[in-house]
Formats: C-alpha cells, structure tokens, sequence
C-alpha cells in the first residue's frame, strides 16, 4: 500500500510522539511504500521525506528549541507532492501540518486516521494553566470539530486518554486503542555499573524537564529519604525546566546526573538503574515508563488522575501521592528496605511486558489502516 505519514513533530528521539511516530514509520516501511511529509530540516534530501519550513511563533521559538522540536508551516505544494499516489494518510496530530493535509485527504477521497498523542493538559501547561478543566474540556471539543470528526479511523495509545477524550466531546468515536509499544532492543539484559556508582542506589527518570512531568517531586523526594546518601538520580532528558532542577538539586548529596542519551545508550541506561520513577503529572501513554517495565525494572509512579502510566503498575505499592514529594520518598524507602519483595515485583514487571511488544503493536496498526481503508472504499461504493 502507498502511506503517507503526516507529522506536524519530528526531530531527536527524544521525546514520546517522535519515538512513536519514528517506530511506526520503520514496521511500515518494511511491508509498503512510504512517504513522510514533516518539517525536520534534517531529513531534507533523504529518499521520501518531504520537507516542509519550520514554523516560526517569535519569541516562542527559543522554548520550542529547548523542548527538541521543530514545528511545521505548512507548504501546499509540498503537502500535494507528498500525497501524491497515496491510498491512505496517517496524520501524527491535530496541528498545522495536519489540518491542512486532511483539507486535500477530504479532496482527493483518501482514508485517513490520525493519532491522538496530544492532551489537551500538555498546551496548557505551558502557561500553568493545566488544572483549569474548561479550558482543557474547550480544547478537546475544539480538536473534534475541527479535526477529529472529520478523520476515519482515530489511533488512541491508552483506554485511558479515548475515556477522557469522549467524556469532554461526549461522543463515541470511532477509535482504536493500541499502545504505541516498546521496541525488543529495549530489554532487560545484564550490564555492570560504573566504578563509581558501584555501591549507589541508582534512581532513574526520563522525560522532558517540563512542568507536567513533575521531576522537581523526584528532586525534593531524595531529599527527605533516608537513603540520600546512598541515592544517584540520573535525569535522562532535556527541556525548558532544567537550569530549575540543577538548581534545586544543589543541596543533595550526590549531585544528580542530567544527560539527554542518544536513543541507542537507553537500553544500557534502563538495565543500569535500581529504580524507575516516573513522575509525571500528565501523561497519556509513557513510553519511557513502559521501556522500563521492558527491562524488568521496578517501576514507581504518580497516582495522578491526567496521566495513563498508573495503570500500568502490578503493584500499589509503586504508586505514590501526585505532588507529594514526602510520600514519593517514603515509597523510594519501602522498595530500598525490601529487597526480595523488590526482585518479586520486578518479575511481575517483566511478565507484563509481552502486552507491550511492539512488532504486535505495529501489526495492529497495519491492521487498523487496512481496516479503515477498505471500509472507505466500501462506503464510497454503496454512497
């Protein structure tokens, strides 16, 4: 089948859309014939990528940067060049790029679904304006009527995030829930620790240094364990956030690591750790949560009612209190203190993650295109 990709953001792998959208290209490039329509100037040249200018929101721009994405402008004759011969469109989400794109889908009469992989909680807090749920319901209704309601088949990550989406539209759409998945080179595999970590208990988070992910909780956290002394945090990311968090974190014992790692370093970074933590206040799916499930880590998280990640948990004894650094703390104490409980818990981790396979997730996928194309093709023969 001819595919065209649709993505409003691409970069570095180095945040969840972007790791999405990357592996979902790869498994279909491997059984069609792909193009990709983004505004990554990095793939300009590249065998069927094609590039549109990156959009410019003024003094917005420098904070987008530090955020390791681009946005698109779209370019008609570009976005035309790129649906040319396609029998269907996936669309990664519901901005610029991708409204426009969908105005010719609709034109030209090709099948389109598009992913959800943008909470209406992750613009606005931006402007700390992330609790305020008439704006937040505002925005879901403004990304069905002026997007959704005209797509064919919508990709949701989590049961989670379509729940929150038809109870703020009030409707049911015709979705699917398939988790974006976790790739097998993320497994679990025995690594050694540097010389000077060997008697640390080494504490890890990945995510954007961003407000919804809440590392400043993780922070203050290992501040009032009992095991600070013993505790390295290592703060696998980048974002706006981070001149913030070194500061705030001046005062721990052992200073933490803040790295953003090439995509291939991960799988040693996960196998590595002790503990995973995952913070987040936000969150619709986690894929940096669900590689660590992969590799059979023990996993704590938010009980957060905005994010997906909670769910999956094989625990309540992962789960610590949103915002609630003291009760983070005494979670990270409990699994410290309890070891075997701990090497119990992980196995239960690791046989959860064959429900995250990705070569499964991304047949599903396959599957859900062909679905929703041949009914196109159906209805546009009885209509």
């Amino acid at each position: 089948m001819n595919i065209t990709v649709v993505c409003d953001v691409l970069g570095n792998e180095t945040n969840g859309t972007t790791v999405a959208t990357m592996n979902l290209i790869r498994f279909l490039q491997k059984y069609h014939n792909v193009k990709i329509l983004c505004a990554d100037e990095s793939k300009k040249g590249v065998q069927n990528y094609y590039v549109v200018p990156t959009l410019s929101l003024g003094i917005l721009d420098k904070f987008i940067k530090m955020n390791n994405v681009s946005l698109a402008k779209p370019d008609d004759e570009i976005i035309k060049k790129a649906l040319e011969g396609a029998e269907h469109v996936h669309i990664m989400l519901p901005f610029g790029l991708g409204h426009r794109a969908l105005k010719f889908c609709k034109e030209m009469g090709l099948s389109t679904t598009a992913g959800f992989h943008a909470q209406a909680e992750n613009l606005t807090s931006h402007v700390r304006l992330h609790n305020f749920n008439l704006l937040n319901k505002a925005i879901y209704k403004n990304f069905y009527k002026s997007f959704y309601k005209d797509i064919d088949g919508i990709h949701f990550p989590t049961k989670f995030i379509r729940d929150i989406f038809e109870k703020n539209i009030k409707y049911k759409t015709n979705g699917y829930v398939i988790s974006n998945g976790v790739s097998t080179s993320i497994t679990t595999q025995k690594v050694a620790k540097a010389d000077y970590l060997q008697d640390k208990i080494i504490v890890l988070s990945t995510g954007r240094f961003a407000v919804e992910k809440s590392q400043q909780n993780l922070i203050k956290a290992v501040g009032y364990s009992k095991y600070k002394n013993k505790i390295q945090l290592i703060l696998a990311g980048q974002g706006p956030l981070e001149k913030k968090y070194k500061k705030l974190a001046k005062n721990l014992p052992n200073y933490p690591v803040f790295q953003c790692f090439e995509r291939n370093k991960m799988p040693y970074v996960y196998n590595s750790c002790d503990i995973y933590c995952h913070p987040a206040e936000i969150e619709l799916e986690g894929i940096a949560c669900l590689e660590a499930i992969c590799c059979g880590k023990l996993v704590l998280v938010s009980d957060s009612k905005k994010s997906a990640t909670k769910n999956f948990v094989v625990d309540e004894r992962c789960i610590f209190k949103s915002h609630n650094p003291k009760d983070l703390a005494r979670c990270l104490d409990y699994w410290i203190e309890h070891p075997e409980e701990k090497k119990i818990c992980e196995q239960k981790y690791l046989q959860s993650a064959i429900n995250y396979n990705q070569d499964e997730c991304m047949k599903q996928m396959e599957q859900m295109i062909f679905e929703v194309h041949n009914n196109k093709i159906k209805n546009t023969k009885n209509g």
